[in-house]
């Protein structure tokens, strides 16, 4: 998958801005069928110091799959990334997610 802008904001290094994003494509919130990139979970991607710091958020406060995917995220990172590199994920709520902050394609998708 190549992409010219990432969907979301990323500040980093430009030689791993599309492992990050590849990365947090292949995370599927298992609730939903679709990448939490195209759900529009994903916020930001910063990547200064060997920290990946990632703000997201979920569909709900209440998702009881909030865990699984964070792990995954984590995971994911860790796969892509130069060995060294921290991993931080910050759940978030504010926006709140909408239905308008998914890809074209998840909507298609969720006929929306």
């Amino acid at each position: 998958m190549s992409l010219s802008k990432p969907p979301f904001p990323y500040d980093g290094p430009a030689e791993l801005e599309q492992p990050v994003v590849s990365a947090l494509t292949r995370v599927v919130d298992p609730e939903v069928a679709l990448s939490i990139v195209d759900v529009g979970l994903v916020y930001g991607v910063s990547l200064r110091d060997s920290l990946a710091q990632v703000r997201m958020t979920m569909t709900s406060p209440t998702c009881p799959v909030a865990d699984v995917i964070i792990e995954e995220v984590e995971t994911e990172l860790d796969r892509a990334l130069p060995a060294g590199w921290r991993i931080a994920v910050e759940l978030v709520w504010k926006p709140p997610w909408a239905p308008a902050m998914m890809s074209e394609r998840a909507r298609r998708f969720m006929q929306w």
